[in-house]
């Protein structure tokens, strides 16, 4: 695309996040995380929050650079104790009821060839340090959106066979731009046409409160129990003032919190997971009484044990989505190494915390409640992608009988 055209669709995508990513209102505290490679998409983003009526927009800026120099060199007690100020800081995030956006664009490789050991200690300590951020995020008291932006690293991991880094770039723009709709006429009224067609597919779940999912494919057969009360979501989400929100740009799911206590057979992965720096490839996982009792990857099984290994919930489900494999993600064919991308492109399920809306009266739980319910409870929340066009997906009902839900990997 020419630059033109490239910046006015720069321009769509800025506005699209903060009017319906996070929907900003006169008032709003708006918080964004983005590296500072996308410098202008963030102040695009910030003008039109200020536009829109924030009160303040705080960037918070990263750089894959810098985070790995910190977690080779760094003392190791810095590792393992988060300063008390950013504590603080995400605490004055959640009183002030922050609306978050987090602009993705790292390289999925980043963090190669950095003790596993370490980043596990810094990743614990963090997800420690910041619960209360997390359980506000997870309870949607508070807006929050994650979109992407192309990064060089990223865009030659997904596009390495283009002979320039401004091609790869480009294309990879061009990909999040046709995902998101900015392509459209009108990104705005095309996301809310998305919205209520997934929100119709999440009504018809609800209806029928199954009590389990029986997932069958290559290398899968997996029985995964539904909590009583399970609520579907679909793309819009409300925060605790009755704002809506899309949590993820794009999005192509319909999804609910799993019975952590429930899940028993085994699945295999179908994509690549970014995590932690690193990829993992061709996961396969063995649950009992909802517990992961044995796992394998071919490629960051010691990234993906560190995993499991960050607390008792990180070896249980907290998410169960449902994609199409005819989505329009999964039909381009690209692998993007990003779950925000992948995650949308398949079926997946999450290990580690489940999100209190998807129980009816979840957000006025507390966690032991919510524990108590079914809902698993973790520090970390990592998606994981299972779906494929051999896929075929029951929903069980109490008395027993069989809904199809999928078949070769499509709405049955």
């Amino acid at each position: 695309m020419s630059t033109i055209e490239f910046e006015k669709n720069l321009e769509k995508y800025a506005q699209l996040i903060a009017e319906v990513g996070v929907n900003v209102q006169k008032g709003h505290t708006v918080v964004i995380q983005v590296s500072i490679d996308q410098a202008p998409l963030a102040r695009l983003v910030t003008a039109h929050a200020y536009k829109l009526g924030a009160a303040e927009v705080i960037l918070q800026w990263t750089d894959d650079f810098i985070q790995k120099e910190f977690l080779t060199h760094a003392d190791s007690d810095r590792l393992e104790n988060v300063p008390q100020y950013r504590i603080d800081q995400t605490d004055d995030w959640v009183s002030k009821g922050a609306s978050r956006i987090s602009i993705v664009s790292a390289n999925p490789d980043a963090l190669a060839g950095v003790d596993t050991d370490r980043v596990a200690t810094y990743q614990s300590a963090t997800g420690k340090a910041l619960m209360n951020l997390r359980e506000a995020t997870q309870a949607n008291r508070v807006s929050w959106t994650v979109v992407a932006a192309a990064g060089k690293e990223w865009a030659a991991k997904v596009f390495p066979d283009l002979a320039t880094s401004d091609e790869q770039v480009a294309a990879l723009w061009k990909e999040i731009f046709k995902t998101t709709r900015i392509d459209k006429e009108d990104p705005v009224l095309a996301w809310k046409n998305h919205d209520e067609t997934l929100a119709n597919k999440a009504a018809e779940l609800n209806k029928e409160q199954f009590t389990a999912l029986h997932y069958t494919a290559p290398g899968t057969d997996l029985t995964i129990g539904l909590p009583k009360n399970h609520l579907w979501e679909g793309a819009g989400s409300f925060n605790a003032r009755g704002e809506k929100f899309m949590a993820n740009m794009p999005t192509e799911e319909v999804f609910t919190a799993p019975d952590a206590n429930h899940v028993d057979g085994y699945i295999c992965s179908t994509k690549p997971l970014s995590y932690a720096g690193t990829t993992i490839t061709s996961m396969k996982f063995t649950f009992k009484d909802g517990k992961v009792v044995d796992f394998s990857a071919e490629e960051g099984q010691d990234v993906l044990a560190k995993l499991l290994a960050t607390d008792e919930g990180a070896k249980h489900l907290g998410e169960v989505a449902l994609v199409p494999d005819p989505s329009p993600i999964s039909q381009s064919g690209i692998i993007f190494y990003n779950t925000l991308f992948d995650e949308n492109a398949s079926n997946h399920l999450a290990l580690g915390s489940a999100y209190a809306f998807n129980l009816q009266g979840g957000t006025e739980m507390s966690q032991e409640e919510l524990k108590a319910a079914g809902l698993n409870r973790s520090q970390t929340h990592v998606d994981f992608m299972v779906g494929s066009a051999a896929m075929n997906i029951d929903g069980i009902k109490a008395d027993g009988s069989r809904v199809p839900i999928f078949r070769n990997g499509d709405w049955a």
